[in-house]
């Protein structure tokens, strides 16, 4: 038995009409030139003919139009969140940081490049826990060994510790002059720590910024060696 392929047909107004009603069951076919030539004149018509509202734009005009985009970007990032965007571009920019030994106590963290002032140097990161949690904690460094502390208290509630899970942060120094302060910004409903810079600060200028702790009897000395070093930590 031999099967015939149905003959496509042209309907009146240049279409082919197919015989089973479906262009898919009756595979590929060849297009006639008359037909193809007919096709890219009207397409070469089509793209050469601009459209009826279609303005001719001169150089001032896409220079305002730039102006626009750029006064639209600027109301833009002032109504939003400072903070937010100022995160997001450290996260993709992170400041060139060293540690190293340190003339005020121990470890130190150093700047390796230039930095301005009110920029976020880096976050302080380590694992959030509870009050009751970090007061076990305290103690069992203690029986470690561990004679530094690297907890930082976020809220009433929360406690960041940096101790065992933690980044360069932790090495910052305290100073009674410090260079930067400590600021908690809120990203996506959760509470960060971030160091941010009071002033500029030179390549080489050791990161430090006032620890704040509460005032206590037993008191931890200062080694900071400003010129209105308060003397104690707390």
């Amino acid at each position: 038995t031999s099967f015939s392929t149905p003959k496509k047909k042209k309907r009146d107004d240049g279409m082919r009409e197919h015989v089973t009603g479906c262009a898919r069951s009756e595979g590929y076919y060849k297009i006639d030139k008359k037909d193809k030539l007919k096709y890219l004149n009207n397409s070469r018509a089509f793209a050469e003919e601009p459209p009826a509202d279609t303005q001719v734009r001169t150089w001032p005009d896409c220079r305002g139009r730039r102006s626009e985009q750029r006064r639209l970007l600027s109301s833009f990032t002032g109504s939003c969140d400072s903070d937010l965007l100022k995160f997001n571009q450290l996260k993709f920019r992170k400041k060139k940081l060293k540690f190293c030994k340190s003339h005020i106590h121990d470890w130190g963290l150093f700047a390796m490049e230039p930095i301005a002032a009110d920029e976020m140097v880096i976050e302080y990161v380590g694992q959030n826990i509870r009050q009751v949690i970090a007061d076990m904690r305290e103690k069992r460094y203690e029986d470690e060994g561990i004679g530094s502390s690297y907890m930082f208290r976020v809220d009433h509630d929360t406690i960041i510790d940096a101790t065992k899970c933690g980044n360069f942060a932790r090495f910052i120094n305290h100073s009674c002059n410090p260079n930067c302060y400590a600021k908690v910004i809120t990203v996506e409903s959760q509470k960060k720590i971030v160091i941010y810079s009071k002033q500029h600060i030179n390549v080489n200028e050791e990161i430090t910024y006032d620890y704040k702790f509460p005032i206590e009897d037993v008191k931890i000395p200062c080694l900071c060696g400003s010129e209105n070093c308060r003397g104690t930590l707390n």
